[in-house]
This record gives C-alpha cells, structure tokens and sequence, in this order.
C-alpha cells in the first residue's frame, strides 16, 4: 500500500532519504497516478536513435521504472545509476540493467564523453529531486552527437533557471533541440511535463 509520498517530493529536502524511505512504495504511488514521463520519454528516444543496441546511460534510474520504458522501446544496452541504495535494490530485481551504480550527489558520472550514445534523466530534475546544475554534468558525458533526453515537470518549468540553463546551451550552439512536447506527466494529480531529446554539438 502506498505511504503518500507523492505529496513530499516536490518540496525541498535530502533526496537521497526520500527516495530509501520511499522504494518500497515508489512502483505502486506513482502506477497509481498514472506515471506517463518514462515512457514518452523512450518513444522520444527511439525515433531520435538509429541503432538502439548503442549504450545508453539511465540517471536518476530509481526503482527502474525508465529502465523498463526504454527495454519496451526497445533499448537492450541500459545502464543506471541514481544515490537511493534502496531504489537500486527495487531495479536490481527488475533485471534490467547492465550495471547498476550507486552514486554521490553531484559525483562525477564515471564515464568518459562517449561511451553512451544517449543519457536518460527522467523525472530527475527539479524540486525534491536533482538541481539544474546537473543538466551540466550530463552534457559533459556527452560526446558531440550524443542524445540527451530528459524532462521538466510543471513545478520544474516553474522555475526560470531550469528552461534558461536549456536556452543558454541552444543559443551558445552548444546543443540543439530535437524534440519538445508538452503532455502528462502524472495524470492522477494532474501534473504535466516538457519532455526532451537534445543533440549535443
């Protein structure tokens, strides 16, 4: 059964706390809620990606609820990371990943720009979750022609600094954007999101 923490993960606090206390119910809340993201995220993805065996990175991979969106899209070659141990328990059962590797808040990725074609941050950013400046250590695992998708929920895209740091990298010709739709996000507290693919160039 669901312990209600939908309605603390958007607040301000220790993520990594959060999201231990909350892997035993993550699957069941957010199913519930109808969580959308992970798998427009993968469609995305996929038609932005010729070759799907070509490795691809899942920050913030959580209980492994993205893992399985891309495994369905069609990705074989997933690995994840995200700081809840107990998150990475939930995935490990799931057999989904490559590798799963726990990681310090903002640590340094442990790859060199690259070996993903791709980088997935569903649902990672914002508010109770990862800050923008990871949007930059993403990027820095990229290497030219890498994809990035990733998303911004309502309460992120309520805040400038997190679409800004997206049109400081387009306008500096850094990267540019090859999808952007707007849709649900979860659809049982009515909350939408931007989801994107970037090029990095």
């Amino acid at each position: 059964m669901s312990n209600g923490f939908l309605d603390k993960a958007y607040t301000k606090q220790d993520a990594r706390q959060l999201y231990d206390r909350w892997a035993d119910s993550y699957d069941a809340e957010v199913g519930d809620n109808g969580y959308a993201t992970p798998g427009r995220c993968a469609a995305a993805l996929r038609a932005h990606m010729s070759d799907l065996a070509q490795p691809v990175l899942d920050f913030g991979c959580g209980t492994g609820l993205s893992g399985l969106a891309l495994r369905l899209a069609g990705f074989s070659a997933i690995d994840g990371i995200d700081l809840s141990a107990d998150m990475l328990k939930q995935a490990a059962e799931k057999d989904l990943y490559r590798s799963l590797t726990i990681i310090e808040e903002d640590g340094a990725l442990g790859h060199a720009p690259g070996d993903y074609h791709a980088i997935c941050a569903i649902g990672v950013i914002g508010a109770g979750a990862a800050p923008i400046s990871v949007f930059d250590t993403l990027m820095d695992g990229l290497a030219t022609g890498g994809r990035l998708v990733f998303s911004f929920n309502d309460h992120a895209l309520e805040v400038a600094e997190n679409t800004d740091k997206l049109q400081q990298y387009v306008d500096q010709g850094l990267a540019h954007i090859l999808f952007q739709e707007y849709g649900d996000h979860l659809p049982g507290i009515n909350l939408k999101s931007n989801v994107y693919v970037i090029e990095k160039t």
